[in-house]
């Protein structure tokens, strides 16, 4: 299975800037993804960045590296930037890693890629079941709705399937089955014909309202197959708290 990882790393991040190159255990965190990314056999893995501090950074540690533009909205146009520069055919897949999550399992990457070379989705991503309430009502856990083929129709912020009958009664424990939620995983394979057209698609106001750029490729018609998969999400970092646990995390790694 051939396929290649592109790792969108903006520097200018809204809630804390600069962390692609917080310091983790010795190294940039762009760099300990780009690491783990390549535990999962891809054909290229590429940090793509608007920073020429971030590029140097990767260079250092031997991790290929692409200046992109920085009027980029989102980490898909940036992807689709490095998929016109390096003219790559529409029939490749390309998986998108997130600039934030160091420890994410390579098994998930190569899930995502074997999951859409086997379907004839557009996109396609990963889901695991929620079994706490907290979770699913945590705005910043996406969840998502899929139909009877496993294809996404919804993604949210917010508490979806609602069950009105049981949350009327209390929101801190899930229904028991056949309830079920899915929190998404931030985790996609594209086909780079999907990519090429992305810059063209305006995002639609569902977007911006949840802050959630998979909405735009749903609004304008294409697929997004959901795998459901047993590991759960990796932890992120997105806020100060997040990066002095992760900096805990890898510094007991480099004992």
């Amino acid at each position: 299975m051939n396929f290649k990882i592109v790792i969108p790393a903006r520097y200018a991040s809204s809630r804390l800037p600069g962390k692609a190159l917080l310091d983790l255990g010795g190294a940039p965190m762009v760099v300990r993804v780009a690491k783990q990314a390549e535990k999962a056999a891809a054909d290229e893995v590429i940090v793509a960045t608007d920073h020429a501090d971030v590029k140097s950074a990767c260079e250092k540690y031997g991790v290929n590296a692409i200046l992109t533009s920085n009027k980029h909205q989102s980490g898909t146009d940036r992807i689709a930037e490095v998929v016109e520069l390096r003219g790559w055919s529409e029939h490749e897949i390309v998986i998108n890693v997130q600039g934030d999550e160091p420890l994410i399992d390579p098994l998930l990457i190569q899930q995502a890629a074997a999951h859409l070379a086997s379907s004839t989705a557009d996109i396609a991503t990963l889901a695991h079941q929620i079994d706490d309430a907290a979770e699913l009502f945590n705005p910043n856990a996406v969840k998502v709705i899929c139909d009877h083929n496993n294809t996404a129709l919804y993604f949210s912020r917010a508490p979806i399937p609602y069950a009105r009958d049981a949350f009327a009664r209390q929101q801190d424990l899930l229904p028991p089955p056949p309830y079920l939620a899915l929190r998404h995983i931030g985790l996609y394979a594209f086909r780079c014909s999907f990519l090429l057209a992305w810059s063209r698609l305006d995002p639609p106001p569902v977007e911006q309202f949840e802050s959630l750029e998979q909405l735009r490729a749903l609004w304008h018609g294409y697929s997004i197959s959901v795998l459901q998969t047993s590991s759960k999400t990796p932890p992120g970092v997105d806020t100060i708290e997040d990066a002095d646990k992760m900096q805990g995390i890898f510094d007991k790694i480099a004992r």
